[in-house]
């Protein structure tokens, strides 16, 4: 399969719709327009469902709907927009249908900017919405990786009954890379059996996520307790880059990961022992393979490097346990650290004055 440039908010449109998307409600919102708009072409000529609605808020009522009807449905968002679906993702949650959401994220609080933050980790990963849930969190930092993700992210979704979000942020919509796009995928013609497809000669489903009595909704609370721990556990999935002999460890997730692997083959050039750990899932956490490394003895010390104020850092900080020391450095506001900010942490960090350099690394002119 050859490789063709794209650009990555297209590209998450192309990847959803060789995934099987059949429905796509939407509305407009920088840095991820250019999905919705690639949507509103390619879903008519596919004879699929493309609708603009007038609000975020209708949008994500519209896929509601939609995913009541067991129709593999999706839509995408920014910051500012993603707040403003809160209240229905809740209701998607608890009434246990699968969603598949793309969140481009923008810097914040506030309407703030276009530019690209992580500032949407807690509102992602720590809920998405009122009421005890989470969604499964996935965070690319490359656009193949983000294509990968999606593609498997409908599977993901019906398999648990869930909410499926693409954690991504204005440089991933933005860039252009060279990526190999997947076959459309093959799905049964059949609705799922929990759908609401008519209820001619069987006894009519009920999809709701209104319990007035505390028992009933605490047997809902269980199931999904139960459910998001059978998540928890065979859905951690992460990636490391040069951390098997590493002291210092620096964890990073999507663009920031992307931006730290630079940072730590500089750090190797200059005879520093630095590794990379790459949560993918940001919920579930990969906090077993964490767990593992720390195990090893080899981690002196951990870098948390975050396009926010420190989100994940309190993540990070709950499964170190004060095994080792932890420093944090964050940029906000669309700000983003360059390897270059990284480097002479990392030389403190490792015991060396910020400006030194290993005695066998080449002087360029």
């Amino acid at each position: 399969m050859s490789k063709e440039l794209w650009k990555g908010n297209e590209a998450l449109a192309e990847a959803a719709i060789r995934a099987g998307a059949e429905a796509f409600f939407g509305y407009p919102i920088t840095p991820q327009s250019e999905l919705l708009e690639y949507m509103s072409r390619r879903m008519p000529e596919l004879g699929r469902v493309f609708l603009q609605a007038e609000s975020e808020i209708g949008a994500i009522n519209m896929v509601y709907g939609a995913a009541s009807a067991g129709v593999r449905v999706m839509t995408s968002s920014s910051s500012p927009g993603i707040s403003l679906m809160q209240e229905g993702l809740s209701y998607i949650a608890g009434s246990e249908v699968p969603v598949v959401l793309v969140d481009i994220m923008r810097g914040g609080p506030g309407l703030g900017n276009i530019q690209p933050s992580q500032g949407d980790y807690n509102q992602m990963v720590k809920s998405a919405g009122h009421g005890d849930f989470h969604s499964i969190v996935l965070a690319p930092s490359t656009l193949q990786e983000a294509i990968d993700l999606i593609y498997d992210s409908f599977e993901l979704a019906f398999r648990y009954r869930t909410i499926v979000v693409i954690l991504g942020d204005g440089s991933l919509g933005q860039m252009m890379e060279p990526v190999e796009m997947p076959p459309f995928k093959e799905w049964p013609n059949e609705r799922p059996d929990w759908a609401l497809r008519g209820a001619k000669g069987r006894p009519p489903n009920l999809i709701t996520s209104l319990y007035l009595g505390a028992e009933k909704l605490e047997a809902l609370n269980l199931r999904l307790q139960e459910k998001l721990a059978r998540i928890k556990a065979h859905e951690q999935r992460h990636a490391t880059f040069m951390a098997e002999d590493a002291e210092t460890l620096i964890v990073a997730f999507g663009t920031v990961g992307r931006i730290a692997t630079s940072a730590v083959r500089q750090a190797r050039a200059e005879g520093m022992k630095v590794g990379l750990f790459r949560p993918i899932t940001l919920w579930p956490w990969p906090e077993e393979a964490l767990d593992a490394l720390l195990e090893t003895g080899r981690i002196k010390n951990i870098l948390v490097v975050e396009m926010n104020a420190g989100q994940m850092l309190e993540d990070v900080e709950r499964i170190v346990a004060r095994r080792v020391p932890v420093r944090f450095y964050g940029r906000m506001g669309g700000a983003i650290p360059l390897p270059d900010d990284i480097l002479p942490i990392l030389r403190e960090m490792q015991g060396r004055p910020a400006g030194e350099m290993a005695a066998t690394e080449p002087v360029l002119a």
